[in-house]
């Protein structure tokens, strides 16, 4: 029996020591290596061995990861206060770096994403803040990504989600888009009498030059007239109608 023990003994040692050797990543993972505390490399994807007890791995996520800003509290250029929301999307491009370098790269950036994001946006206006988000939103992502770069995390997108403004600045900018409305419109309208007036007067140099439009004109409108289904008709004679029957005034005979 004793032999037998001892064979047991070995095949599970050998089971044991194997299972704590065979390392398994999938393919958007990467095993970082570290060997009595030196980093070795990186490696995967798939199938490799590690010398057990003496090498430790730590897996790093390659996909891309989406991470809200909380919201922050801003006061713009102009003085206005706002809260923004935000999101930033970032991906591990160097996994030795963002074990080596940084304890957190995910929760580093967040911290990051937040001071940058106040100080950023702290330095524009709200018309800007409202009008010009792709500007600021390519800013962001410059800005942030020059500083995790080091980490190995690369920052790929960074949005402003919304923008909450305070009741009173809500109130002010409705009553202002209100009276733009109204001035367009009083203008469309002035505008539109000032074309109808050009017309008239164009017709009534046609008409000046043609005295028979006229006629013509009123013949017209009794034609329109006459389809209405009507009691009473009311219909203007011109005056150049009846010049025909008015006899001229005979000149004095000359001496």
């Amino acid at each position: 029996m004793g032999p037998i023990i001892i064979w047991v003994v070995v095949a599970i040692f050998i089971i044991i020591l194997l299972s704590l050797s065979i390392k398994i990543v999938q393919e958007y993972e990467r095993g970082v290596i570290f060997r009595l505390g030196r980093l070795t490399g990186a490696k995967g994807p798939g199938f490799f061995m590690i010398i057990p007890f003496f090498d430790r791995m730590v897996k790093v996520d390659l996909r891309i990861i989406t991470m809200d800003v909380p919201p922050q509290d801003i006061i713009t250029k102009d003085n206005v206060t706002v809260r923004v929301n935000a999101v930033v999307y970032l991906r591990v491009v160097d996994p030795e770096a963002s074990v080596v370098k940084v304890l957190d790269h995910i929760r580093s950036t967040s911290l990051i994403s937040q001071t940058t994001v106040r100080n950023v946006l702290g330095q524009s206006e709200l018309d800007e803040l409202l009008t010009q988000r792709e500007k600021l939103n390519q800013i962001l992502q410059k800005m942030i990504d020059e500083q995790t770069d080091p980490w190995g995390v690369k920052v790929t997108i960074v949005e402003i989600k919304d923008v909450e403004l305070p009741e009173s600045m809500r109130r002010s900018m409705a009553a202002q888009a209100e009276a733009e409305r109204e001035r367009r419109a009083k203008i469309i309208h002035a505008d539109g009498e000032f074309q109808a007036s050009q017309r008239l007067a164009d017709a009534a140099k046609i008409i000046g030059q043609e005295p028979a439009t006229i006629q013509l004109r009123y013949l017209q409108t009794m034609t329109e007239i006459a389809s209405e289904k009507t009691n009473t008709i009311i219909f203007p004679l011109p005056i150049e109608l009846l010049k025909a029957f008015v006899s001229k005034p005979q000149k004095p005979p000359e001496e």
